[in-house]
């Protein structure tokens, strides 16, 4: 903490009004309990022209731009990860103004015990929001394709396999004559969210060549697209923050939970933790890697390896197990700029043998 900081505030951050909580960092006592509006007007007022403060705050909705104008006051803002953050929910009486004062005492006690994050800048965050917008659509389009399947079930029939992009289209061909007046919107409806994410891959497409060229090295391994390349290094953003290309599986959640205790030490599932949407993309582009129009990598002979073992579930743990290395490899690519070989690891050890 810098020296000039004598008062320490925990902000519980709400949609209308945020609880704040002002301590003295030498002792410890409460100088300030108050309220301010959750507005850019409302904290520059209470914050701008202050002296420096370190100031705890929790993720959240609001979090990004408030950590933003903070910093732009001259404060030191820590941005505590609500996973890790069980002080304030495991007390049995749980208030605003309490989880305020909480913050504030974290903070000043050790801002590690808040497990800070670091948010990305706006132009990231405006980018991001463009990923999960087409995100959006793309779930919104699923589930009207899967009620019109639905729904033409029930009436005996069935729609002809085709892909998402042209249900639309073939799907309007097989239609039940009974189901046209019900389903003829639907239809419309999927044909014009189909545009419009076409749209915004062609959107993403540029973003990527203009504002984040790094895309293009991890579009070298087969069955990386755009949008997993983009994702991931909208999700990494800095990857010299990773001491080893290792510790990416374990931050997207693809690597193993622990719960060791004494003499046990028992193998969990994936923790799940760290970004949803990037975790499901590596799994699809593991899918390809392992899929019958994959290529011949090192990539591809791990998960054949494990597959092959037997045993239950054996192809999905093989699955999770190329998503795993597939972001530790992709983090390589970036932090080295190297041409990606695939079978790299086999020409190793081929001349070792030798």
């Amino acid at each position: 903490m810098s020296s000039q900081s004598s008062v320490t505030v925990g902000i519980d951050l709400g949609d209308r009004h945020s609880h704040l909580c002002l301590l003295d960092t030498g002792c410890g006592e409460i100088v300030e309990e108050s309220r301010i509006p959750t507005t850019p007007k409302g904290f520059e007022r209470r914050f701008s022209g202050c002296e420096p403060m370190r100031i705890a705050i929790e993720v959240g909705t609001h979090s990004p731009w408030i950590s933003r104008l903070l910093e732009g006051c001259g404060h030191e803002v820590l941005v505590a990860n609500a996973r890790k953050l069980r002080l304030i929910y495991g007390e049995g009486k749980k208030n605003d103004r309490l989880d305020a004062e909480n913050l504030a005492r974290l903070a000043r006690l050790d801002p590690r015990l808040l497990s800070p994050l670091k948010h990305r800048d706006e132009a990231s965050q405006a980018h991001l929001a463009l990923v999960r917008s087409r995100e959006a659509l793309v779930g919104a389009r699923t589930k009207l394709v899967n009620h019109v399947r639905g729904a033409v079930r029930s009436f005996g029939a069935r729609l002809p396999g085709c892909s998402a992009k042209s249900f639309h289209v073939k799907a309007r061909e097989a239609l039940p004559e009974a189901l046209a007046p019900a389903l003829g919107p639907i239809l419309e409806t999927i044909g014009s969210l189909t545009d419009r994410i076409r749209k915004y891959d062609r959107e993403l497409e540029t973003v990527s060549r203009e504002s984040y060229p790094e895309t293009a090295l991890l579009r070298q391994v087969p069955g990386v697209g755009p949008l997993t390349a983009l994702v991931f290094v909208l999700t990494l953003e800095d990857p010299s923050r990773f001491e080893t290309s290792r510790a990416v599986g374990a931050y997207v959640g693809l690597a193993p939970g622990t719960h060791q205790s004494g003499d046990s030490d028992p193998q969990k599932r994936i923790s799940r933790r760290g970004d949803e949407m990037l975790r499901r993309l590596l799994v699809s582009c593991a899918h390809h890697v392992l899929g019958p129009f994959g290529k011949d990598s090192d990539l591809r002979r791990h998960g054949e390896k494990l597959a092959v073992r037997g045993g239950k579930n054996a192809k999905k743990r093989a699955v999770v197990a190329v998503a795993r290395k597939l972001s530790v490899l992709l983090h390589r690519l970036w932090l080295t700029g190297e041409v990606y070989e695939p079978l790299h690891n086999a020409r190793k050890a081929a001349t070792g043998a030798a």
